[in-house]
């Protein structure tokens, strides 16, 4: 059975909350720091992927060409050899219309051949153009083989510079989430998600909201500095809080 969480004051709760803040905010940045690097190594592997799969569908077709191209090989072979037994026949004819016969018969089986020759230079034209395509895509393959590799070299040497960092980071805000109520964390992660730099939780810098920079009502300012409840910005929703309770003097706050 699960210990339940102690129940904090506001103030403890606000703490809590810009305590996390913090050690989130310091894992955002080791996230910014490995930039667009990630989404680049996805995105190469997925197109060297379909690259591949562009290649072995090209051999395929080639398979099916030369398939196409025995085929109409054979055709003219045994048109061929009709034309040499219809037209050695033709010496033995007893008549006009066995002639006749044996006439049209080496005009069709003829017909036959240019049919054939025409399917087998068009299989031939494909399988060369199909050609083609495998060595362009070959070619792009491992130009862009040879780019992952220098992507994934830059991210796995960003990644093991910080890694210890990040993990020790992730630990202790999995501490530090254990401590606050599940509805307030998820309020608070929720601020986070709908925010471009991920803060949630924000100190008042000149009587003005840290996150959106817009002007808190004098009356506003008097209830955070209370720490009675729990307050967010009317303008940009998130938390606001006194710089004073968690340990920054006014002018620090400024310049925050």
């Amino acid at each position: 059975m699960a210990t339940p969480k102690k129940e904090l004051t506001v103030e403890e709760k606000l703490k809590a909350l810009y305590d996390l803040q913090q050690k989130l905010s310091e894992i955002d940045a080791i996230k910014t720091l490995r930039g667009e690097l990630p989404q680049e190594v996805q995105d190469l592997e997925d197109e060297i992927a379909g690259l591949h799969t562009r290649v072995s569908k090209f051999e395929d077709e080639i398979s099916i060409q030369k398939g196409e191209l025995e085929r109409n090989r054979q055709d003219k072979e045994q048109s061929e050899a009709m034309i040499a037994k219809y037209t050695a026949d033709q010496d033995n004819v007893r008549n006009n219309r066995e002639y006749d016969y044996l006439t049209k018969e080496i005009e069709y089986q003829s017909l036959n051949i240019e049919l054939a020759e025409k399917r087998m230079n068009e299989a031939a034209r494909k399988t060369e153009t199909l050609k083609m395509e495998i060595e362009k895509a070959k070619e792009m393959c491992t130009d862009r083989e040879h780019a992952l590799e220098e992507k994934k070299n830059e991210l796995n040497e960003i990644v093991s510079e910080n890694k210890q960092k990040e993990e020790t980071l992730r630990e202790k805000a999995k501490k530090q989430e254990n401590k606050i109520e599940e509805r307030l964390l998820t309020a608070f992660k929720r601020i986070r998600k709908n925010t471009r730099n991920g803060l949630g939780v924000v100190v008042v810098q000149r009587n003005a909201c840290g996150g959106c920079f817009n002007r808190i009502p004098a009356q506003r300012q008097m209830e955070i500095k209370m720490h009675k409840k729990i307050i967010v910005c009317e303008y940009c929703g998130r938390i606001l809080i006194d710089p004073e309770l968690v340990g920054i003097a006014p002018e620090e706050a400024k310049n925050k």
